[in-house]
């Protein structure tokens, strides 16, 4: 169950398996240092396991999702009431910064 609805959401990150056990960090738009936290997991569904991250209680509002620290890796809206998601590129591994090339 997620802890959502009137002006409260969610954002699931959905991320590649190595990730699991890596802790992500969220932060409102506005406020990049009020950070909250929660670890990859492995949940089991029809046909497999997925690795995500699940962030509820979440005031609806513009959020960055934190790249190990200072690096933002990309900012996501949350509504009241629903679930917001978000997938983790391939290419951005905690602690590496994503460069153009």
């Amino acid at each position: 169950m997620l802890n959502i609805g009137g002006d409260i959401g969610a954002l699931i990150i959905s991320t590649p398996g190595h990730l699991h056990g890596h802790e992500i960090e969220v932060s409102p738009a506005d406020e990049p240092d009020r950070r909250t936290h929660a670890a990859v997991r492995a949940r089991y569904v029809r046909g497999g396991v997925t690795f995500c991250v699940v962030i509820d209680a979440l005031p609806q509002g513009r959020y960055l999702i934190w790249q190990q620290g200072e690096t933002a890796l990309a900012e996501v809206e949350v509504r009241g009431g629903s679930v917001a998601e978000y997938t983790w590129p391939e290419a951005a591994v905690p602690g590496r910064t994503l460069v153009s090339v």
